[in-house]
């Protein structure tokens, strides 16, 4: 998921980069309106924290102007805590608001709500949404097949279990298949060439398990 953090305060700015990587979001920051518009044309992303007073155009205006463009998620944070600057900032499209001074983890919890990551499972630094089936591997997004997609959701739901060939099969290709059994190790091999070879264990004339 691609999150782009805006606010003229740089240590608030780097706090809250630092906190976004570590939960495997790759993070674009903008000091001011403009850069932050910069970035939402050349980038795709998924979420906005913009700082409602930043020089060049506030969040507001930013909001207002991305959410006229695409589909975006948009968070506004403001040291203004008043009612009446909730209702400007939800009335002009943000979908979220939060006062300052605030915790890092709990914005990120409300960001992954709005982002309806409650379905992102991960495994080591490898995060895939099952809703989506989108898949990103320290932050980047990867492109994975449907039956690729399909061994990692597998392999995520029996964590430490080892799964044999025949029982791979079963799953994901049903138990009328006919074909070469080996395909699984094909299918796997190629999956690792993507999420990386850390991740599936190969148990020698048993079958597959995950390394966590």
């Amino acid at each position: 998921m691609n999150v782009l953090i805006a606010d003229d305060e740089l240590d608030m700015l780097r706090i809250l980069q630092n906190y976004f990587k570590k939960e495997g979001f790759t993070v674009f920051t903008a000091t001011n309106g403009s850069e932050a518009l910069d970035i939402f044309y050349n980038e795709k992303i998924d979420l906005a924290i913009l700082d409602w007073m930043m020089p060049e155009k506030d969040g507001i205006t930013v909001c207002r102007e991305m959410k006229k463009n695409q589909k975006i998620k948009v968070l506004i944070l403001t040291a203004r805590d008043t009612g009446e600057d909730e209702f400007i900032a939800l009335s002009d499209g943000a979908d979220d608001y939060v006062n300052k001074p605030f915790y890092p983890k709990v914005l990120i919890m409300r960001a992954k709500k709005l982002l309806q990551m409650e379905s992102i499972q991960r495994i080591k630094d490898v995060s895939f949404d099952i809703s989506s089936k989108r898949v990103w591997k320290s932050g980047e997004e990867l492109i994975l097949t449907k039956t690729e997609f399909e061994l990692l959701r597998i392999f995520s739901q029996n964590r430490r279990q080892i799964l044999t060939r025949d029982q791979l099969l079963d799953l994901i290709w049903g138990m009328d298949y006919e074909g070469d059994p080996r395909t699984v190790d094909t299918h796997i091999r190629r999956l690792r060439e993507k999420i990386g070879e850390d991740i599936i264990q190969t148990h020698r004339g048993v079958g597959y398990s995950t390394r966590e």
